[in-house]
């Protein structure tokens, strides 16, 4: 007899137990919620569920991506490690090649996809309220943690959900325990300013990080002063207070490892929700867990078209939690008003 296996089905037997007890005594509680409450991944959670609830979706990354347009209406939801960005609306034709996929809809569900950390795909039904139900597709990584999800808005179903129910299964995923991000010293690259100087469009960065070997915050610890100044923690509710204020239009990008959704248009009025900041009209909103921010930074790329700045908050592992830039089309100056209130902010001196 596979002792592995029976550990393995007794572990699923207490997962469901245990999911089963909560969503008794509080049925409308999110899976993500209960999945920290029982310290294992919203993967792992759902896995669980096999066969009850949940289907894996037996599909390639891009042809999965390839057919969420055919879904109809949604709410598309992608998470950051403390920021939540949710969007109704209708995906786009899939463009793009076989690693990156773009989902491109300025203005509406506009997404990138990185499908090389696409682990696992699931069919979900959730029973929100007595005598309904919800269905959506979730996309994970290795490590069990959600990359993007879609939740079906239309009343009756499109052909582009049935079409997922042909190709469902209950095949297992296997996961990995995500390890801590190790923390390190960094000095001075050669080049390293010279190469930030020279460049004409804000795609070459990622170029540049790799050539560097380094990771985003890191980069802009090295540039303090020249391109990037750090500012307060605070600094991005008051960014985005003003900007909703002015009615300023921005481009808010909430990137998981494995997708970046960017929501366009000018800000509803932050307001604190449940001890989060929130943001939201009918078609959108966006959460953000403020005691997670540890830095925030004011960053300048220069570009052909005069350069671009944007605000950046990390968590205190250097995890990118959200990006804000002016709303702007490629060819045109970034505005000037942008500019003006990030530069109102002064250059803040973390305490050791």
């Amino acid at each position: 007899m596979n002792v592995s296996r029976i550990s393995s089905t007794a572990r699923r037997r207490a997962i469901l137990d245990a999911f089963d007890a909560v969503r008794e005594t509080s049925p409308t509680q999110p899976v993500e919620r209960i999945a920290r409450r029982l310290d294992i991944s919203e993967g792992e959670l759902q896995a669980a569920r096999l066969g009850r609830d949940t289907w894996t979706l037996s599909l390639a990354p891009r042809e999965l991506a390839r057919r969420f347009e055919a879904l109809g209406q949604v709410e598309a939801r992608t998470r950051s490690t403390a920021a939540t960005l949710i969007q109704r609306g209708r995906y786009p034709r899939l463009a793009g090649g076989d690693a990156a996929g773009l989902l491109l809809a300025p203005g509406g569900l506009d997404l990138r996809l990185l499908f090389s950390h696409w682990h696992w795909a699931c069919l979900v039904r959730e029973r929100p309220r007595c005598g309904s139900v919800d269905w959506r597709v979730q996309v994970f990584d290795q490590h069990g943690r959600t990359l993007h999800s879609c939740r079906a808005l239309d009343t009756a179903l499109s052909d582009g959900w049935t079409a997922l129910f042909e190709v469902a299964t209950e095949d297992e995923p296997a996961f990995t325990q995500e390890m801590p991000r190790p923390t390190r010293a960094i000095s001075d690259v050669e080049g390293l300013a010279e190469e930030w100087q020279a460049m004409r469009d804000v795609h070459q960065f990622f170029t540049l990080l790799r050539r560097h070997g380094l990771e985003r915050h890191e980069a802009n610890a090295l540039m303090e002063g020249r391109f990037t100044e750090a500012l307060a923690p605070t600094a991005l509710e008051n960014v985005l207070r003003r900007a909703s204020e002015r009615r300023l239009p921005l481009m808010c990008f909430v990137a998981s490892p494995g997708c970046v959704q960017i929501r366009t248009g000018e800000l509803p009025l932050p307001r604190w929700c449940d001890g989060r900041l929130t943001l939201s009209d009918a078609d959108f909103a966006l959460s953000l867990n403020d005691d997670a921010i540890a830095r925030v930074w004011r960053v300048h790329k220069p570009n052909a078209d005069g350069g671009v700045t944007s605000l950046e908050a990390f968590d205190d592992q250097g995890r990118l939690i959200l990006q804000l830039y002016a709303e702007r089309r490629e060819g045109q100056a970034e505005r000037a008003d942008w500019r003006h209130l990030l530069e109102a902010f002064p250059r803040w001196e973390a305490v050791a």
